[in-house]
């Protein structure tokens, strides 16, 4: 089933979205006129298969890579109208990332990367954000290795760490780039989860892109993508409707 958002309040959206990479015969066209709209407060899959334009999608969709033609909102924020400075700003303030890599800085402990980006943007740790930051570390179940450096937790636990950094600035979006990437699968489902308990129980926005079957599933919506454009977005399918639309979008579609 596809979905229009109407009178729901938007996180983001996309009209028109073009990236194209190259000129002339060599030109790769990575996004073609892509229409998006991503409800605040619910968990967002972007799927396709390699080279579908998934994660050029979420990159410009972030205000980290520039589109060719089309306009992008966040925050009901027009992200062409922002110069590299702005949008460095407007990113720190309104939108978390979860990388695959994790991005700690080792010498800090988990405490200090949680709360890196709010001393990179000069907020103090005044009671409503130590508010925050425990509720946070509590959804994740991470307290107790508040003191520990990356080097000390386990990969899943590094993921929740960074989980947490991208969540205790309360974004109005968080994206998550392939996070369960380099996690075995009981660590994945262990994050994944948490993806869905900071939906649930944080009210936060998540726009999560993979490649992987059993990662969709646990999000509420999940846009399909093949060949630079949207083929379908999807409202809480059943794995059954997601396969169906996958094997239509895109023969074999898969990693």
């Amino acid at each position: 089933m596809t979905i229009t958002q109407t009178s729901v309040r938007l996180a983001a959206s996309a009209r028109g979205l073009t990236r194209v990479y190259g000129q002339g015969d060599a030109s790769v066209h990575a996004l073609r006129g892509v229409d998006l709209d991503l409800p605040a407060g619910r968990f967002t899959a972007i799927m396709g298969p390699s080279g579908s334009g998934k994660s050029t999608l979420m990159h410009c969709l972030a205000g980290l890579d520039t589109p060719t033609g089309g306009s992008v909102q966040v925050a009901g924020r027009a992200l062409e109208d922002m110069d590299d400075t702005a949008l460095t700003i407007f990113r720190r303030e309104h939108v978390g990332f979860v990388f695959q890599s994790f991005n700690l800085l080792p010498m800090l402990t988990a405490g200090q990367n949680v709360l890196l980006p709010l001393e990179l943007a000069g907020r103090r740790v005044d009671a409503e954000v130590r508010d925050r930051y425990d509720l946070v570390v509590d959804v994740l179940g991470i307290r107790d290795r508040l003191g520990h450096r990356p080097t000390e937790l386990s990969g899943g636990q590094q993921q929740r760490v960074a989980i947490a950094r991208a969540l205790v600035s309360q974004p109005d979006i968080v994206f998550a780039d392939e996070p369960t990437g380099n996690l075995d699968s009981d660590a994945s489902a262990e994050v994944l989860g948490f993806l869905r308990r900071s939906v649930r129980e944080l009210g936060q926005t998540v726009v999560m892109v993979t490649h992987e079957l059993d990662a969709a599933a646990y999000a509420d919506d999940v846009v399909v993508i093949a060949d630079g454009q949207i083929r379908a977005h999807l409202v809480e399918p059943t794995a059954e409707q997601l396969v169906e639309t996958l094997r239509g979008g895109r023969p074999g579609a898969g990693r």
